[in-house]
């Protein structure tokens, strides 16, 4: 018996350090194209949250009075670490949606991955720690640019920068195995970015607390990664953060983040087999 456990731990072990390369093999292929068209995305990731902060926050913002609201600080700065989780939830609802569906049916990328020894998981995972990877760099160019403009609060907010990520992540899993089930040109995306992103992004403690919405619409509110991630971010940029609370909003993401990769998984899988 113990013999046998001895080879079954080196087997195990094997299996999770080739996983773990052949996930920085898919990686490493994004990059390489990545690093010659960074340029297309560049707008969406990086400069649209800017003119978000720059419009609203310094704009409209300066009609806004520091106040019980805004937890005393001026509202572009009680604007910049929701916009921080803003962005890596629209960037990563964008990775997660038509690039995914081009690798499966236009440029079929995913098909050529997996003509080699790489397994639809191990392409799933490589492609999960991509978008994880571009959450983070877009999250480090606003950091930086936020910075320069004088709304950054303290250095808490490089914790702010994980929470968005992980919020981002919460939300890109399950989109992902979303999208592996669309065998469309992908027009239903439309509907996602309207009727999903569009209305979080509005009513999900960004702009404004929860609390002032109507009772009846603050529990959808509580519901969306959105929220989670900005009560996050804006904690631990504010240094308000709460270790109970904190808590619970990290497992919630945590959890959807995980039945997203599950199902992920098992869609890539039928697909990839056909």
């Amino acid at each position: 018996m113990t013999d046998v456990a001895h080879e079954r731990r080196p087997a195990a072990a094997g299996r999770a350090v080739g996983s773990a390369r052949a996930a920085f093999l898919v990686v490493e292929a994004m990059w390489t194209w990545y690093r010659r068209n960074w340029r297309s995305t560049a707008v969406s990731s990086v400069i649209q949250p800017m003119l978000y902060l720059a419009a609203i926050g310094f704009g409209l913002g300066s009609q806004v009075t520091p106040g019980a609201a805004t937890g005393g600080m001026r509202y572009v700065e009680y604007l910049a670490p929701a916009l921080l989780v803003m962005g890596a939830m629209q960037n990563a609802i964008g990775e997660s949606t038509f690039p995914v569906l081009s690798a499966f049916k236009w440029q079929r990328n995913y098909w050529a991955m997996t003509a080699s020894p790489i397994t639809p998981g191990q392409v799933l995972g490589g492609q999960l720690c991509w978008i994880g990877l571009r959450l983070f760099a877009s999250g480090i160019a606003y950091l930086v640019v936020a910075a320069a403009l004088g709304v950054l609060t303290g250095p808490g907010v490089l914790l702010s920068l994980v929470f968005a990520a992980l919020a981002g992540m919460a939300l890109c899993a399950p989109v992902v195995a979303f999208t592996a089930t669309i065998e469309s040109e992908g027009q239903v995306f439309n509907v996602l970015f309207r009727f999903v992103l569009m209305p979080m992004t509005l009513l999900a403690g960004t702009f404004f607390p929860v609390s002032q919405l109507p009772s009846w619409l603050r529990p959808v509110a509580w519901l969306t990664p959105l929220w989670h991630g900005t009560e996050l971010a804006r904690g631990a940029a504010f240094g308000t953060l709460r270790l109970l609370p904190a808590l619970g909003h990290v497992a919630y993401l945590a959890a959807l983040g995980a039945l997203g990769a599950v199902l992920a998984v098992r869609l890539f899988r039928r697909r990839l087999a056909r």
